[in-house]
């Protein structure tokens, strides 16, 4: 059998599984690369050969797991978050396309290169956010913190593996919480999924850390208490930046409303879903 053979098989098998026909094409040709040590390049130039010894038994258990519907970045060990290769682990959540709004509006706000800018990514998981930052903006430090421990020895091999850690110091604790700043720039990515939502999430998103998933019975719980934290931790006029869940942008325009915060715009994702606030301080 040649190695397309093979991954045309691994393909059928996991639309059979149930996953869509996007995410069966990525996952069988992303699982055959990882199993070969192959890149894509390679993958399409010689995938027509005989398949090397032992690749179908390598191959074929990674596309069980996937069929089982653990998630794509468990099992190949890695996640592209804006163009840098990450560590990714079942103790992180996976980064995502969306969150690098969060970055973007960061950048926007503060374009200078070398200007140096205190900041704090809180919740920080794989470490995405602000390796993103410093890897753009050399000048500035980040402070970042993660209630889970594991978590955060995810991001300090991350922020190792780009050069970045001597620009970025972790810290455990949860929010804001023995934190003092002040900062120039507060991002976060807290946790905004409905406890009651559990059952609906794909399973892929069931297997990442709860810690990092659920933000209360309405979701906004963990913002609410988040937004209370912020102003006591900026410089004036300083800006928070975060991302929520689908459909909570009411919600969240009355919580920022009720703080010392004032909402500066809303940004929306590909799809034209709200999905990241900018505020400012005074």
């Amino acid at each position: 059998m040649t190695v397309h053979e093979r991954v045309a098989a691994a393909r059928q098998h996991l639309r059979d599984a149930g996953l869509s026909t996007s995410e069966a094409e990525l996952g069988a040709r992303l699982l055959a690369e990882h199993a070969l040590g192959w890149n894509s390049t390679r993958l399409i130039a010689d995938g027509r050969d005989a398949e090397p010894p032992e690749f179908a038994a390598r191959f074929d258990a990674l596309v069980t797991r996937r069929a089982a519907r653990e998630p794509l970045a468990y099992i190949v060990g890695t996640r592209e978050f804006w163009g840098l290769t990450l560590e990714v682990t079942p103790e992180v959540l996976i980064p995502r396309v969306e969150t690098e709004l969060i970055v973007e509006a960061a950048l926007d706000l503060h374009p200078d290169r070398h200007g140096p800018l205190a900041v704090a990514d809180i919740c920080t998981g794989s470490g995405c956010i602000a390796i993103a930052l410093v890897h753009e903006r050399p000048a500035w430090t980040v402070l970042a913190t993660d209630i889970s421990e594991s978590a955060l020895t995810v991001a300090g091999r991350n922020a190792r593996r780009h050069g970045v850690d001597d620009r970025i110091r972790f810290v455990q604790a949860d929010l804001l919480d023995r934190i003092d700043g002040p900062f120039d720039l507060i991002v976060a990515n807290p946790p905004y999924v409905r406890v009651g939502d559990r059952r609906g999430l794909q399973p892929e998103v069931r297997e990442e850390p709860e810690v990092a998933l659920y933000g209360g019975p309405d979701g906004v719980e963990t913002i609410e208490r988040f937004v209370r934290q912020v102003p006591g931790r900026l410089k004036p006029g300083g800006s928070f930046i975060f991302e929520f869940g689908f459909g909570q942008d009411i919600e969240i325009e009355t919580i920022i409303a009720s703080s010392a915060l004032t909402l500066v715009d809303v940004r929306r994702d590909l799809q034209g879903i709200a999905r990241t606030a900018i505020t400012k301080l005074g």
